[in-house]
């Protein structure tokens, strides 16, 4: 398990809250996917189908506001992407053995790019260019950040650095990434929220061959930092590559360096909370902060 407070869930459990609150998917194969996500279990139902079960308790409300509040943060999604994403098809309720709301949204094909999988591709770093400036040009209908989380301020997320860089001892070369975080912690904020993804990482795109098909995971879909999005670059791409994102966004220093800040402040998380646990983005965290480390010089 991944989390401490993880809830416990069976195969046969989960089919079994899928068929009791839908029942017109009785009879379909509901199988658990191998996925590299932590928040979610997914479950592929039939074929057209998904079902995502919170692992833990503090994304698993007793009620469905926040279900419904994703649900239409990715109907919106829908509306501002020239990529698709998942559809919402529905809510269930907690159960005497599961004790959080779930959801049901529709299945997307294609296959999640591994960090390094598509670093090289012109086509790919182009795809993700339209994809955030599609995003960025949504009406923000003044709307605005709130929260502490990723796309706020930097300085918010000090404590938790530290505390990441003191677990990352004789894992990574803390003293390199205590001088980053520093330079990193102190990038000016500029420019106004924009319409943002917020969580662009490999697991949550698809890709056919060399370009996107489609993307995942769109219930944060909201306002943020305009720079929070440009964390695909150093999580996905080489530095020719992200150049050319760069180019494509005609991003300034300042943000570009809160971009990098922001793929900092992630990854520094995943390699050691995971380390055992998942694999895949442990090493998802490494490949980030080599290329991090690599473009500061460092």
């Amino acid at each position: 398990m991944m989390h401490e407070d993880q809830i416990p869930l069976t195969d046969e459990d989960a089919a079994a809250l899928v068929i009791h609150r839908f029942p017109a998917y009785r009879g379909l194969s509901i199988r658990r996917l191998a996925t590299s996500g932590t928040v979610n279990a997914i479950y592929r139902v039939g074929e057209t189908v998904t079902a995502r079960f919170p692992l833990r308790p503090a994304a698993a409300p007793g009620d469905e506001t926040t279900l419904r509040r994703e649900a239409q943060a990715m109907v919106e999604f829908r509306s501002a992407s020239p990529f698709p994403g998942p559809e919402p098809l529905g809510i269930g309720g907690p159960s005497v053995f599961y004790p959080s709301t779930w959801s049901l949204q529709s299945w997307l094909p294609g296959q999640c790019p591994s960090p390094r999988s598509h670093e090289s591709s012109s086509p790919f770093a182009d795809d993700l260019g339209a994809l955030i400036t599609a995003l960025r040009a949504h009406p923000r209908r003044g709307r605005s950040f709130t929260g502490t989380g990723r796309g706020g301020t930097l300085l918010d997320h000090d404590d938790w650095m530290q505390e990441c860089l003191h677990r990352s001892e004789g894992l990574l070369d803390v003293p390199r990434l205590r001088v980053l975080w520093d330079r990193f912690r102190a990038a000016p904020r500029g420019g106004v929220d924009v319409m943002s993804h917020r969580d662009l990482i490999p697991g949550n795109l698809l890709v056919d061959g060399e370009r996107l098909s489609g993307v995942l995971d769109t219930g944060d879909f909201g306002p943020a930092d305009p720079a929070l999005d440009l964390v695909a670059a150093w999580h996905l791409l080489d530095g020719p590559r992200r150049r050319r994102l760069r180019e494509h966004l005609e991003t300034e220093q300042d943000e570009w360096e809160r971009g990098a800040a922001w793929a900092f402040q992630q990854a520094m998380g995943l390699v050691w909370y995971y380390r055992v646990t998942n694999p895949t983005m442990s090493a998802l965290g490494r490949s980030t902060l080599d290329r991090l480390l690599e473009g500061a010089g460092l």
